[in-house]
């Protein structure tokens, strides 16, 4: 690569487009702004999903599980639930269903990056995470990001999927906002000491065999102030208000119960809200501290509940909803895939049970 050119060697023109419809205008607006009050880029390291691409789907691929694992083969992993279901449920014929479970065979015991099946090459693809960072900590959520207009708090309620229907598309028009970060982003890269050197010698390549950025839907995660920065509590979601649910199921189900303030067998469509008064078998004081230490989770709860709230203070601690991105290189042959510093969690192994060419499922020995 000739680091003397306007352009990296083999990348691909940014088409840039001025938004002209008011709401796509107050968006451009509201990221404008939060550039001016930026400082710095947070990486926190890659995300892994799975792109599918058929014939007529050109050069562009299709995110067909959210780029949101935090190892390569969590995503082969989905990939292989994904085909032994679409041969279990959908398949035509015989032939089809042949050709579905052979691929899940090869998934069950390789670490495979990409399979053709049925003429649609599958690949898990790999995005860095990463946040803006200005004085007053993470990027919070924009006013423009999107919001229920009436918060639905029962968890019954699916919560909206990340990247549900996204297209990767290098020639897509951009605004000029999203031109400058992408652009800014292209020489992005591994320096520090703490990275092994072989990521640090990943990442350098990278950015020649995949010389493009494409960026992603922001997604939105709940985090933990500490004294050495900022702590993920939750994983990422497709909304601030998603997010702002899980930090309240932490409040009113999960971390009373893990920590002994409401038995671990209650029934999970209570809410901690109206167990305030809750009294245990021993009766007496302790039964009152449990109840009052029980009545403040609620109360923080409750606190949340009030409106589009960012930040919430509770026993010592700041959690605050942030905003976070996810970029994605692209090269000759599209989306980049797993490097080989990459480190996965687990081996690849068995899933599901064994199902035959008619789509029965056959009971293990």
């Amino acid at each position: 690569m000739d680091r003397g050119d306007m352009r990296p060697r083999g990348s691909r023109p940014v088409v840039v487009r001025v938004p002209v419809e008011p709401v796509e205008a107050a968006v451009e607006a509201d990221a404008l702004d939060a550039v001016a009050r930026a400082g710095d880029v947070v990486v926190r390291g890659p995300l892994f999903g799975v792109a599918a691409q058929s014939p007529e789907d050109g050069h562009r691929w299709r995110v067909v599980l959210e780029v949101t694992a935090g190892c390569p083969q969590q995503a082969r992993d989905g990939l292989n639930s994904r085909l032994w279901f679409h041969a279990k449920d959908e398949a035509q014929d015989r032939s089809e269903r042949r050709e579905l479970l052979a691929a899940v065979a090869r998934l069950e015991g390789e670490r495979v990056d990409e399979l053709v099946v049925s003429g649609t090459r599958y690949r898990v693809v790999r995005a860095e995470e990463y946040a803006a960072s200005g004085p007053g900590g993470m990027e919070p959520p924009r006013p423009t990001d999107p919001e229920p207009l009436v918060p639905d708090w029962d968890r019954s309620v699916r919560e909206p999927e990340i990247d549900d229907g996204f297209v990767v598309d290098p020639d897509a028009p951009v605004t000029p906002t999203q031109a400058f970060e992408q652009l800014t982003l292209r020489d992005l890269c591994y320096t520090g000491e703490r990275f092994p050197e072989e990521v640090r010698a990943d990442s350098r390549r990278a950015l020649d065999t995949h010389p493009d950025v494409l960026l992603m839907p922001p997604t939105f995660a709940v985090v933990e102030q500490t004294p050495g920065g900022w702590r993920p509590v939750s994983g990422p979601h497709a909304t601030p208000h998603a997010a702002r649910r899980s930090l309240d199921f932490a409040l009113t189900w999960m971390w009373p119960r893990m920590r002994g303030l409401i038995p671990e067998d209650a029934d999970p469509r209570t809410d901690a809200r109206t167990r305030a008064a809750y009294r245990g078998g021993d009766g007496g004081k302790a039964a009152d501290r449990r109840a009052a230490k029980l009545a403040a989770y609620a109360g923080a709860a409750d606190t949340l509940r009030v409106g589009r709230v960012n930040r919430l203070d509770f026993q010592d601690a700041v959690y605050r909803i942030v905003r976070t991105r996810r970029l994605l290189r692209w090269g000759a042959d599209g989306p980049e895939g797993p490097r080989p510093s990459d480190v996965n969690s687990q081996d690849p192994a068995r899933i599901h049970l064994t199902l035959d060419e008619d789509g029965r499922v056959l009971p293990d020995d």
